[in-house]
């Protein structure tokens, strides 16, 4: 299957009966407007995410790419295949497209990897992948026996937090690892407006009729080898994500955007949430 430029976000889907309806509504929206990969968790909701993704692709399976994660404390040998298992009903399908490690634990990487690796060989998830990864990490698990397989590293990215292109997008980008972007748009309300009202973005969206937050994301989908993976809940709120697929940015844009949100100069921590 061909990836989607952009997925679909489901951090704090499932958490109230009342929304699912509509979450469930918002999710199938986005895949008829072409963003068919579907990011999850077992985390969310305690599994709750997971149940309305599995709901919202119903009769829908070969539509879509699905994306959940492993807890790091469930990321032991057989702890993984288990909680394979326990997303695979909750999603009521055979298979994961892509399965990730959420953050480092204590379960040493070593085991995880096998864990992974025996679910691709039983066809119980097709790649695997991790999360809130840096560049030493990446690293240690690429010298591990399975780590040369992995296909994606999800981190928080967005144009307030540029530290990864020091060093961690470009390693990722030269071995074809995907960089999927969480909290595209930041996580908070707070903070996510600041980062709209920022004048420089505001001039840019300006100029190609947009939003603000149609190029924020336009800004991450510049890049070949980064998905940016937004949330929404409303029909709106979808289409206006949809849209932002369909925005190319000039040099111009970009300049104004550098100068704003300066990228970085030197090597960084992770920016995690």
């Amino acid at each position: 299957m061909t990836l989607s430029r952009m997925g679909q976000g489901t951090w704090n889907m499932g958490e109230h009966a009342a929304d699912k309806a509509a979450e469930v509504r918002a999710l199938q929206l986005g895949m008829d407007l072409g963003m068919t990969v579907i990011d999850t968790a077992e985390m969310y909701a305690d599994g709750g995410a997971e149940k309305v993704v599995g709901e919202a692709i119903a009769g829908r399976r070969s539509e879509a790419y699905l994306v959940s994660k492993v807890l790091p404390q469930n990321a032991s040998r057989k702890g993984v295949v288990a909680a394979c298992e326990k997303s695979l009903k909750r999603m009521k399908v055979d298979h994961i497209d892509l399965y990730l490690l959420h953050w480092r634990g204590s379960v040493p990487l070593a085991e995880t990897l096998e864990g992974l690796v025996a679910l691709k060989k039983a066809g119980k998830i097709h790649e695997y992948g991790v999360s809130n990864f840096d560049l030493a990490d990446m690293k240690e698990a690429a010298a591990l026996p399975g780590g040369d397989a992995i296909e994606a590293n999800q981190v928080l990215y967005n144009l307030r937090r540029r530290g990864i292109e020091w060093d961690l997008l470009p390693w990722c980008e030269e071995r074809g690892v995907l960089l999927m972007a969480y909290s595209p748009l930041e996580a908070e309300r707070a903070e996510q407006a600041r980062l709209l009202a920022e004048p420089a973005l505001q001039a840019v969206a300006t100029r190609h009729q947009a939003s603000a937050a149609q190029i924020a994301l336009a800004w991450l989908l510049r890049r070949d080898g980064v998905m940016p993976i937004p949330k929404a809940v409303t029909e709106a709120h979808v289409r206006a994500n949809a849209a932002a697929m369909t925005i190319r940015l000039e040099q111009e844009d970009l300049a104004v955007l550098d100068k704003a949100f300066a990228p970085p100069r030197r090597a960084t921590p992770l920016d995690m949430l």
